[in-house]
């Protein structure tokens, strides 16, 4: 008995949805597929981008079970420097630490937009369909009605419908003057990609330009393709003779032979329909012998002329480049032999001969006048040299460090030692400062890629010769200061950030100074321009930056105590763990700075604004914060204990488990505040009225010293005595007691 196999899917009905979706126009369907296919493509880079950016923070706040943090992975780092450098972002943060699981993540961001692009592009190559495609109908094929390919779709996507477009915006953005603002590119991005889809509202196969390019027809999934009565009727009617189109001629005639019988004869006449060529080159040459002979001649006589000419030319400048440095050799090697003696009586010949290096053209002059910088032993000689190599200009910077470094380790030798041999190491010391210092100040736009870090540029105040460095209103951007020693440096209204080779601040190439690790101990830095500029673990104490802008500025680490900081604009800077012990801050502003387990006891910040800063574990004893603004501040876990906070604005400020002990609350703002688990032992909400000398009874304080705690929550603060809770409940404030 026969049996019959019926297979297990083939009855299979396709969901109420796709059977809805496969109902609406294909244009629809098109645009509904590309909608999500982008989206496939940003959620794979989004979602684990998102969770290894809330690691990173989760690490910065403090409040993850494992705060340690490791490098950014070097493919993250370098990624991170491309795209910036494409598009113009500014990349602040060098040498950047987060969490394992931000590593983890990102690189998975990083790779996960590959993988989910390579897997849609084999798709689409090889059934015409990625996934959306296919779930939504839409098929991608050749003329003949195959798949494309991949390499088919790979043009198809790569270069017709993302690279073209993408491209087109990008240059009209970066070359227009609309460079840098993103904004611009993002729409000109959109209006190309737009343009390059609209294409096919005006072609009657609604065929877009990346389907032109790759040769592709978009059609119904559920259909079968059949190529377009146009293109159809022009293939089956094409004739070709040698690759060129035929033209078809019937010709009929009548003829009588002798029988006397008419007969009909009919002429086929096949008429290439090729154009005439014109003349080739060789037709031409046989046509024109003795001109071409001419020609051949004349081309070949110049050739060789030519080569001998240029062969002339190119021995003549060898014998002279040979003969010029011969000559500067033996004028080095002479001026060399007038430096080496040292009598006193030659002083004013060495003198010439040290400015005679100086203009010669030879790279081992540098090099020798700086070591014999090193060497020398006349003070007047030392000065000459300095001058010397001042006017070579920048090239002289690398070998003045590398010898202020030499001269550094020298001094820390020699300590204990002969008076003269200190003094005379001081000598040369100062002698290379001078000459920094100097080329700093007289080159100032052929400095902004130096490097001076740990030198020696600190303030001399005894000894053989004296120095301070002086560079107000200077130039130093992009100057790289790490470890150096500017103490007592005069650098007032100095710039330390500006636009790099595009011109444009705030792009990826700007030249920013770095100051990590550096000696700035009271240093005057008044009106300075520090934005952005990396001073991490950086020694300023003591030093005068009033009105200095040190927004976004890196101060992880810093020593600021007993610094000014009047005026100063420190938005959005970091000084996790920094020290400001005794500083003044009156009237800087530190909105949304980070301020975490910073050390501020006994800082004068009155006026100073703290909004929405990150204040979580500070110390602040003994400050006097009188009217400054904390305003929606976390000060979590900070300790206030007798602090003055006199018409300070704490409104919405998070203070849980801060301690307050001892405080001068005295008319400021707490409400909306968060005081949970605060500590207010012997904190003062009512500055009281002072007794007069006959007076026994202490008056009720003045209404407009009274704390403002209208609808604040007390129930969960500490310490509290029934006093504090009266006036409390008085004011309006909450707590279980309050009648």
């Amino acid at each position: 008995m026969a049996t019959q196999s019926v297979k297990k899917g083939s009855n299979r009905k396709s969901p109420s949805w796709r059977i809805q979706m496969h109902r609406l126009p294909l244009g629809t369907r098109r645009g509904a597929a590309t909608i999500v296919e982008i989206s496939l493509v940003v959620a794979s880079a989004l979602v684990p981008y998102s969770i290894g950016l809330a690691a990173k923070f989760c690490t910065n706040a403090g409040a993850c079970v494992s705060p340690e943090t490791v490098p950014l992975n070097p493919v993250l780092a370098t990624t991170e420097d491309a795209i910036a450098k494409t598009l113009a972002i500014p990349r602040r943060e060098s040498n950047q630490r987060v969490a394992p699981l931000t590593n983890l993540f990102w690189c998975g961001a990083l790779v996960a937009p590959i993988v989910v692009v390579g897997w849609q592009l084999y798709k689409l190559g090889k059934t015409g369909q990625t996934s959306p495609k296919r779930w939504l109908g839409v098929q991608v094929v050749q003329e003949s009605g195959d798949p494309p390919g991949l390499i088919g779709a790979v043009w198809r996507e790569g270069v017709g419908r993302w690279g073209l477009p993408l491209s087109t915006a990008y240059l009209i953005w970066r070359y227009s003057g609309a460079f840098p603002d993103l904004g611009i590119l993002l729409g000109l991005s959109a209006l190309m990609w737009l343009g390059e889809n609209a294409i096919a509202l005006f072609n009657p196969e609604r065929r877009t330009l990346h389907d032109r390019i790759a040769g592709t027809f978009v059609i119904d999934g559920a259909r079968a393709f059949v190529p377009y009565p146009e293109r159809n009727s022009s293939q089956s009617n094409r004739l070709l003779r040698n690759g060129h189109p035929v033209k078809l001629e019937v010709q009929s005639s009548w003829t009588q032979p002798d029988d006397g019988h008419r007969e009909t004869v009919t002429t086929i006449v096949l008429t290439s329909q090729s154009p005439k060529r014109s003349l080739h080159l060789w037709y031409w040459m046989r046509q024109n012998p003795g001109l071409t002979l001419i020609t051949i001649g004349f081309s070949c006589i110049s050739a060789v002329l030519g080569t001998f000419v240029g062969t002339q030319i190119y021995i003549q400048s060898q014998a002279n480049w040979r003969s010029s440095k011969q000559q500067n050799n033996k004028v080095f090697l002479a001026l060399v032999e007038r430096l080496s003696q040292s009598s006193p009586n030659q002083l004013e010949e060495r003198r010439s001969a040290i400015l005679a290096l100086a203009r010669l053209d030879d790279s081992r002059a540098i090099p020798f006048l700086v070591d014999l910088l090193g060497q020398e032993r006349v003070p007047a000689l030392m000065e000459a040299i300095g001058q010397t190599l001042v006017s070579t200009g920048p090239e002289a910077l690398p070998y003045l460090q590398r010898l202020n470094l030499s001269l550094q380790k020298d001094s820390a030798l020699l300590q204990g030692s002969g008076l003269v041999e200190r003094q005379l190491i001081a000598r040369r010391l100062v002698g290379t400062q001078r000459a920094i210092a100097k080329i700093l100040s007289i080159y100032p736009t052929q400095i902004h890629n130096a490097d001076l870090s740990r030198t020696d540029l600190s303030e001399v105040r005894q000894g053989p010769a004296l120095f301070t460095l002086v560079l107000d209103k200077a130039d130093l951007s992009g100057i790289l200061f790490k470890g150096a020693s500017l103490t007592g440096a005069s650098l007032r209204n100095s710039r330390f950030l500006g636009a790099g080779e595009d011109g444009r601040l705030g792009t990826f190439d700007d030249w920013i100074a770095d100051f990590n690790g550096a000696d700035l101990k009271e240093a005057n830095l008044t009106g300075a321009l520090l934005s952005d500029v990396p001073l991490n673990r950086t020694n300023l104490i003591r030093a005068t930056l009033n009105r200095a802008n040190l927004s976004n500025a890196q101060l992880v680490g810093a020593n600021l105590s007993s610094a000014k900081l009047i005026g100063a604009d420190l938005r959005q800077a970091v000084l996790e763990n920094a020290s400001l012990t005794g500083a003044d801050l009156a009237n800087a502003n530190f909105t949304q700075s980070n301020l975490s387990s910073a050390r501020l006891g006994q800082v004068s910040a009155v006026g100073a604004k703290f909004t929405f800063a990150l204040l979580m574990n500070s110390n602040w004893q003994g400050a006097d914060l009188s009217e400054a603004d904390f305003q929606n501040a976390n000060l979590q876990k900070a300790d206030l204990s007798a602090t003055r906070l006199v018409g300070a604005n704490l409104a919405q400020a998070q203070l849980q488990n801060a301690n307050l002990q001892n405080t001068n609350l005295s008319a400021t703002d707490l409400r909306g505040a968060n005081l949970a688990g605060a500590d207010l032992k012997g904190a003062t909400f009512a500055a009281p009225k002072p007794l007069q000398s006959d007076q026994f009874i202490q008056e009720a304080p003045n209404s407009a010293s009274l704390a403002r705690v209208k609808g604040v929550d007390f129930s969960q603060a500490k310490n509290l005595d029934a006093k504090q809770i009266d006036l409390i409940c008085d004011q309006g404030g909450r707590h279980p007691r309050c009648q």
